[in-house]
């Protein structure tokens, strides 16, 4: 088998976890990976206002917005308007989406991250540089991504 080939492979593997484990998340949780994500950074924040929210999970307040406007249509998370600062929406866990934080699976991207976050730096580095090179070769460099491992988009309905 030729270098080529086996890359393609490893991609094709890379991609194909990726949609695995969307799909295990989608079936045992009932959220997708950003839905997820964004609930644990909201967990994370105290009185969490949606700015901050996309500043944390590298998406534009449009795309949380939407996700939001899904995870509250669902009862997992509900929006107050600050008494302090009418400009402000804060957003919380309900309980329903405390519980489901609670018992969803680890985010393939967590698992990545602390495995990524254990290589030596040298080795972080080669990764990286590797597959920004690859996203050239494949004319991707200007495509719109946001830090998460999730195939389709971002902010679609499960």
């Amino acid at each position: 088998m030729s270098k080529t080939e086996e890359v393609l492979i490893a991609l094709r593997r890379v991609i194909r976890a990726t949609d695995l484990h969307s799909r295990q998340l989608i079936k045992t949780a009932s959220v997708t990976a950003p839905q997820l994500l964004l609930m644990q950074a909201i967990h994370r924040q105290e009185n969490a206002i949606i700015s901050k929210l996309a500043q944390e999970v590298s998406l534009s307040q449009a795309t949380v917005t939407t996700i939001l406007d899904r995870l509250e249509k669902r009862e997992l998370v509900y929006r107050q308007r600050s008494e302090q600062d009418k400009r402000k929406v804060h957003v919380h866990l309900t309980a329903a989406g405390q519980t489901l934080l609670k018992s969803a699976p680890t985010a393939l991207q967590q698992e990545f991250v602390n495995r990524f976050n254990g290589l030596p730096d040298w080795e972080q580095s080669m990764i990286l540089a590797s597959l920004q090179r690859i996203a050239h070769m494949m004319n991707a460099q200007d495509i719109d991504a946001s830090p998460f491992l999730d195939t389709g988009e971002l902010d679609r309905q499960i």
